[in-house]
């Protein structure tokens, strides 16, 4: 099977390509085509693959192309992981925000929003190619905002495209070790949309053993969400929420936090990796172990702001290393090209699951999965505080679609003001100002 990357050039990728490497089964990836924009960065990661590669003797073949249409024929599956104006439009989407007062992070809240309506433009040309060029892939989008950017494609791809997040899979198999049930063999009841889900329920052999998490403070403070959020309010819940909503949950203090930093996660990371690019232009530097340092680094740095607000100290070793989005998109893989049955969470079309939300609504949900593409579960109804925030964050997915879609900069600043992080008419409509200054790819949303 054939395997493009769009985004080829991008830190991660190397992950996806170590995950492909264990997959020695009949019918694997046999091909990884790398297709980026920026031709110092793809050169950069080639060369991790091949040391990678080192030493197996049947590791998936790689080529690298900037050529879009050469990338995307014959296409088994394609990856999609780009970043729209790098991780320097991510650092000033966050300082634009903070500088209103309101967070930026790059999904969640006005830095999400302007990610947004700068990605979704581009991923819906993509689509379209996709749908030209390769009918018959089926496309794997890990693209952020990943559940917009997704719904976004749907509607040129349908069900065959499918988004993937690694934060329901590591929420899952922490509760899992806490709970001291195999990750692998548990029933994860998740829903929600991406960056805005619940873990409802965790069933062993048929039984729920949540109740006993939520009734018991130790195995609450022993884990990363429980220290996160604090016993008392997930007690309150009912429910151990995604990571992500302690944005929502907690968001005065979050926005405290990153406007006191020293510089905002997009920052350091852009800085981050421009010093492992740099690196790799030295032929002699050892490539996989300097990105695996730099790797280390990112991830025990990941939500240190919102970990210091809560008092939660350090990531858990356990979740320094790999097997999240890349072990998923495997497994996706594994399951639609041998029709290998696997139940994951993933980013589909609604199609009735949740009846507050229409079909085409891209929700977060456990899927079975097989030959024939990703099938939402039926899942319990939202609990009302979750309806509200999940009604209210699609109503402003629906905003950024139609301002992508139109042009409109009315679409845009509704999209802002909509959004529950965003406390003010006034404020969203200064956001558009000052992205549409520092982003040029937001030219097309017209003037008043």
């Amino acid at each position: 099977m054939k395997l493009t990357i769009l985004g080829g050039g991008g830190f991660r990728v190397p992950l996806v390509y170590g995950a492909l490497l264990g997959d020695h089964a009949e019918g694997r990836v046999s091909r990884v085509t790398l297709y980026d924009t920026d031709a110092g960065r793809l050169a950069a990661v080639a060369r991790v693959l091949r040391e990678q590669a080192a030493g197996v003797p049947d590791a998936p073949g790689t080529v690298v192309t900037d050529d879009l249409d050469e990338a995307l024929r014959g296409a088994d599956f394609v990856f999609s992981a780009i970043r729209v104006g790098g991780l320097e439009g991510r650092a000033a989407d966050e300082r634009v925000a903070l500088d209103e007062g309101v967070l930026g992070q790059e999904t969640v809240g006005a830095g999400g929003i302007a990610f947004g309506l700068r990605t979704v433009p581009v991923a819906t040309a993509l689509a379209r190619r996709i749908a030209r060029l390769a009918p018959d892939a089926w496309v794997i989008n890990f693209t952020n905002p990943a559940g917009l950017v997704t719904e976004a494609m749907s509607r040129h791809l349908g069900d065959r495209v499918i988004g993937i997040c690694d934060s329901p899979v590591g929420l899952g198999r922490r509760i899992a070790r806490v709970l001291g049930a195999d990750p692998d063999r548990a029933w994860i009841d998740y829903v929600g949309l991406n960056h805005l889900g619940w873990v409802r329920g965790l069933r062993v052999g048929g039984r729920d053993e949540l109740p006993r998490l939520l009734g018991d403070p130790a195995l609450l403070g022993s884990f990363e969400e429980g220290r996160l959020f604090g016993p008392d309010w997930l007690r309150s819940l009912g429910a151990v929420p995604n990571e992500y909503l302690h944005y929502y949950y907690f968001n005065r203090e979050a926005v405290r936090a990153y406007r006191e930093a020293e510089q905002t996660r997009g920052a350091f990371l852009r800085e981050q990796q421009e010093g492992f690019y740099a690196r790799m232009k030295d032929p002699e530097a050892p490539a996989l172990a300097t990105w695996d340092r730099t790797r280390a680094e990112r991830e025990a740095t990941y939500m240190s702001e919102n970990r210091e607000v809560a008092g939660a100290g350090e990531r858990e070793e356990s979740d320094l290393g790999s097997g999240g989005y890349e072990q998923v998109a495997l497994a996706l893989m594994r399951a639609v090209a041998r029709d290998e049955r696997a139940t994951l969470i993933l980013n589909v079309r609604n199609r009735g699951t949740l009846s507050v939300l229409d079909a085409d609504a891209v929700i977060e949900v456990p899927c079975l999965v097989d030959a024939n593409g990703a099938h939402p579960v039926a899942v319990d109804p939202l609990p009302y505080h979750a309806v509200g925030l999940v009604t209210a964050v699609k109503a402003v997915e629906r905003a950024v679609l139609d301002a992508a879609d139109s042009g409109s900069r009315e679409a845009a600043v509704r999209a802002f003001a909509l959004h529950p992080l965003v406390d003010s008419v006034s404020v969203a409509r200064r956001l558009v100002e000052g992205y549409t200054r520092v982003h040029p790819g937001l030219a097309y949303l017209d003037r008043p």
